[in-house]
C-alpha cells in the first residue's frame, strides 16, 4: 500500500474546483476546544442519571467526572490562565481571546459542579439509602456508633494530624495539591495566651476518606459509612484542648500540574523530571473548592492567601472530592448494583505458538472485548525462544507493576537484545515511567527517552527471530497503551503482523527513535510528525474527487478528540463536494457539523457507555476499495505534530470488514450516543432496548458467544 500522496495531480485539480468554497477559517465555524471538553463532561455525568445503568456505576460516573474536572482544572484552565497573561491576544481557530474564555469556562464549570451535586445529594444518596448503602450524617449517629467513631478518631486519626495555628509565628502553611484541609475558626486562649481565631488542618492523604461503621455496632446496617471530614468536624474541639471550635469547614485548593522541562538546555531528561515532580503539587492555585456553608469571611479570606479571585471559588454541598468515592463499589459485594463481570475472549492462537500463527495470518485483538494475553504472550514467548534475537517496546502508560515490563526483563535476562523507547513524560505517570526506566536499565536493557521536544506516543512492539529464511519481524501495533488494567477498562484494537514491509518500516522507526539519521520512506505506515496528518489530509480530498467523479466515496472515523483546523478543513472541503462523512468522536470536537454549505454532510456523534472509547478508526472508501487505517493519534495538533504516532494499514481483507463493521455498529448507535448539533450543544440519541443495547454491549455479548 502506498503511503505516500494518492495523486499531486488530483489535489492540484481539486484546489483549481473549490476556489469558490467558503472561508474555512472563519472563527465561526469552530467550537472552542476546552468548551468542548466540558461538554464532555457533562456527557458523563449524565450517565449517573441513566437508570439502565447499575447504581453503584452510576457513582462511579461521578467520580469520573469529577477526576476529569480535576486534571481539566490542573492543565487546561492553568494554562489558559498563564496565557491570558502572557499573551493575552493569543487565539485559537475559534478566535476567543483566553480572558474571556476563563469567564465563560467558569460559569459552566460552576454549573456542572452544582449539577454533580445535584445529582449526588438527591438522586444517588437517597437510591442508595434504599438498597442499605448509607452515609450517616452526625444527627443520626446512634450512641454506640458516636463512642466507636470517637475511638476511631482518637486512635487512627489524631496521632497523624498536625493542626497549625495561625499566628506571626505560624503563617498559613503550603497546602499540597488537591489535599483535603479544613480551617477552624476558635475561641478562647492558649496555654501561652495566644487566640489568633484560626487553625488550618490538614489530612494525610494516606487517611481514607470513606470510614465504614462495623455491622456489629447497634444500630448499623450491612453497609454503613461516614466520611472522613464528618469524624474531624465532630471531634475537632479534642485537637486544640482548652479552646472551642465555633466552625471547621473543609476546602481543597487545585493546582498548576504541568511539568515545565526546558528538554533543550538539559542534560538528562529523567534527572530534570525528578526534579520537577517534586514541585508538580505546589503549582499557582487555580480553584479553591470549599464547604457550602463555610461563611463568607473565611472563604474570601482563603481565596485572597492563595491569590484566585471569586470565579475561582467552588461551594459544595458535599465531600470536596467526590473521587474519592470511587473506593466505595469494591467495599461493598452486591454484584446485582454492578455491572456484570465478563470474561474476555482469547485468541487460542495466540496462546499456543505466537510465531507460527502470525506466520499463517495476521491477528486483530480489540479490547476488553477480547483479552489483553495474546500481547502478553507475544512477549513473554519471545523471551523464552532461543530463536528471539532482540525486542523492541514503546511504553508509554503501562502501570507500577507491569507484566509487560516483567517480561522485557527476562528478556533482558535471557541474553536478548531488548530496547525500550520509554516516555518519560506522559502525564502523571512520570514517576511510574521514571521507575520502570531505572528497573530495565538494571537488567541490561537499552532504555531511550525518544526525541527531544517529541512525546513517543506510538504504540509499538516488535520481535527479531531468527528462522531458516532468514531474520523474520513480528509486530505488535496498537491504539492503546500497554497497560493490562486500562485494557479491560478502554475500548482499543491491537494488529499482529509478520507483514515484512510493516516489519520494515518499525525497525525504521526505532532507528529514528533511538540513533540519527533523515526521516526515511516508509512502506506502509504513515508517522508523525512527518507524513501522517499530511496524507490522511491528501485521502480526505480524495474521497472530494472521487464524489465529483462519480467513484463510490465515504468517511468514517472513530477518535477521541477532532481538534486540528487543518483537518477540520478537510473535512469541510469534503462535505462541500458532497461526501458523507460519519464521525465518532468521544471527547473534544472543534468541527461544527450541519451547517449550511459547509457542513451540511458530515454528522457526528460521540458514544458513552461502560467502557472508555479509546480506538481511533479512519475509514476511506477509496472509489470502491476501501482503506482502513488504525492509529495512536487523534486529530490534534499534539498528535500531529508535536509527538511521534503511528497510522497503520489493516491489510488483511476478512480483518479489515470486521473493523468496518465494527466501526458502523458505532455510527449506528441508539443506546449509548450523543449527536453533536452546530451549536455546539449535544443531544442524547436515545436509551438502550433489547434491538439496539448499543455498539458496546454488542461487541460484549459476541464476545461472551463466541
Amino acid at each position: 500500500m502506498n503511503t505516500q500522496s494518492p495523486s499531486s495531480s488530483k489535489v492540484e485539480t481539486l484546489a483549481a474546483e473549490t476556489t469558490d468554497m467558503p472561508d474555512l477559517t472563519a472563527p465561526e465555524l469552530y467550537i472552542n476546544r476546552e468548551l468542548s471538553l466540558l461538554a464532555f463532561n457533562r456527557r458523563v455525568l449524565e450517565q449517573a442519571l441513566d437508570e439502565s445503568i447499575p447504581l453503584l456505576e452510576r457513582l462511579k460516573f461521578v467520580c469520573i467526572a469529577s477526576s476529569n474536572l480535576d486534571e481539566f482544572f490542573e492543565i487546561r484552565v492553568a494554562g489558559l490562565k498563564k496565557m491570558a497573561e502572557l499573551n493575552p491576544n493569543q487565539r485559537g481557530a475559534d478566535g476567543q481571546p483566553p480572558q474571556e474564555l476563563l469567564r465563560e469556562i467558569a460559569d459552566r464549570a460552576h454549573e456542572l459542579v452544582d449539577e454533580q451535586y445535584r445529582i449526588f445529594n438527591d438522586i444517588l444518596l437517597p437510591s442508595m439509602q434504599d438498597k442499605d448503602i448509607r452515609f450517616l450524617r452526625r444527627s443520626e449517629w446512634t450512641t454506640e456508633q458516636d463512642t466507636w467513631l470517637a475511638a476511631y478518631f482518637h486512635e487512627e486519626l489524631m496521632p497523624v494530624l498536625s493542626p497549625l495555628g495561625l499566628d506571626p509565628a505560624h503563617p498559613f502553611p503550603r497546602i499540597l495539591n488537591k489535599s483535603l484541609n479544613f480551617i477552624v475558626q476558635l475561641q478562647g486562649k492558649d496555654a501561652f495566651g495566644r487566640n489568633s481565631g484560626f487553625a488550618i488542618v490538614q489530612a494525610p492523604r494516606a487517611l481514607p476518606r470513606l470510614i465504614q461503621i462495623p455491622r456489629e455496632i447497634p444500630g448499623s446496617g450491612p453497609s454503613d459509612f461516614v466520611f472522613l471530614s464528618s469524624v474531624i468536624h465532630a471531634y475537632v474541639d479534642d485537637l486544640f484542648p482548652g479552646m472551642q471550635a465555633t466552625g471547621c469547614y473543609q476546602f481543597r485548593i487545585t493546582r498548576n500540574s504541568d511539568l515545565l522541562v526546558d528538554e533543550e538546555e538539559t542534560e538528562d531528561l529523567l534527572e530534570a523530571l525528578e526534579g520537577e515532580l517534586a514541585q508538580r503539587q505546589w503549582g499557582d492555585a487555580v480553584r479553591l473548592e470549599v464547604a457550602q456553608n463555610c461563611p463568607e469571611h473565611l472563604w474570601r479570606y482563603l481565596m485572597e492567601t492563595v491569590q484566585l479571585t471569586p470565579a475561582d471559588v467552588y461551594q459544595v454541598n458535599g465531600p470536596v472530592n467526590l473521587n474519592r468515592l470511587m473506593a466505595l463499589p469494591d467495599l461493598i459485594d452486591r454484584p446485582e448494583l454492578k455491572y456484570p463481570a465478563f470474561t474476555p475472549r482469547v485468541h487460542k492462537g495466540m496462546a499456543q505458538d505466537v510465531f507460527n500463527t502470525l506466520r499463517e495470518r495476521d491477528v486483530l485483538v480489540h479490547h476488553p472485548f477480547d483479552s489483553f494475553a495474546p500481547v502478553l504472550e507475544f512477549l513473554r514467548q519471545a523471551a523464552r525462544d532461543p530463536n528471539v534475537l532482540a525486542i523492541k517496546q514503546t511504553l508509554y502508560r503501562t502501570g507500577a507493576k507491569s507484566p509487560v515490563v516483567d517480561a522485557l526483563i527476562e528478556a533482558a535476562r535471557a541474553g536478548k537484545e531488548v530496547t525500550v523507547v520509554v516516555e518519560l513524560r506522559a502525564r502523571f505517570d512520570e514517576a511510574e515511567n521514571i521507575d520502570l526506566a531505572e528497573a530495565l536499565q538494571e537488567v541490561g536493557a537499552h532504555v531511550v527517552y525518544g526525541v527531544v521536544g517529541y512525546k513517543t506516543h506510538a504504540k509499538m512492539s516488535m520481535v527479531v527471530r531468527r528462522e531458516e529464511s532468514g531474520l523474520r519481524q513480528y509486530v505488535h501495533l496498537g491504539t492503546g497503551n500497554y497497560h493490562p488494567k486500562t485494557a479491560r477498562l478502554y475500548t482499543d484494537y491491537g494488529l499482529f503482523t509478520a507483514d515484512t514491509k510493516i516489519g520494515h518500516d518499525v525497525h525504521n522507526l526505532f532507528l529514528q527513535l533511538t540513533s540519527l539519521g533523515k526521516v526515511t520512506q516508509m512502506h506502509r505506515l504513515l508517522h508523525s510528525p512527518f507524513t501522517l496528518q499530511k496524507c490522511q489530509v491528501e485521502r480526505i480530498d480524495r474521497e472530494a474527487e472521487n464524489h465529483r467523479a462519480g467513484r463510490p466515496a465515504r468517511i468514517r472515523a472513530k477518535m477521541n478528540a477532532l481538534v486540528d483546523a487543518q483537518m477540520i478543513q478537510a473535512l469541510y472541503r469534503a462535505s462541500c463536494a458532497g461526501v458523507p462523512i460519519e464521525l465518532v468522536v468521544r471527547g473534544m470536537c472543534c468541527l461544527r457539523p450541519g451547517i449550511p454549505g459547509v457542513s451540511e454532510n458530515i454528522r457526528v456523534i460521540s458514544v458513552v457507555g461502560r467502557f472508555l472509547e479509546h480506538t481511533r478508526v479512519f475509514c476511506f472508501e477509496n472509489g470502491g476499495e476501501p482503506e482502513v487505517w488504525l492509529s495512536s493519534a487523534d486529530w490534534m495538533e499534539r498528535n500531529l505534530y508535536k509527538r511521534v504516532e503511528t497510522a497503520f494499514p489493516v491489510l488483511d481483507a476478512r480483518l479489515r470488514t470486521r473493523v468496518i463493521n465494527e466501526l458502523q455498529s458505532y455510527i449506528d448507535d441508539r443506546a449509548r450516543a450523543w449527536q453533536l448539533n452546530a451549536d455546539g450543544s449535544y443531544t442524547r440519541i436515545g436509551y438502550p432496548d433489547e434491538a439496539n443495547p448499543g455498539a458496546q454491549q454488542m461487541l460484549l455479548d459476541a464476545a461472551t458467544a463466541s
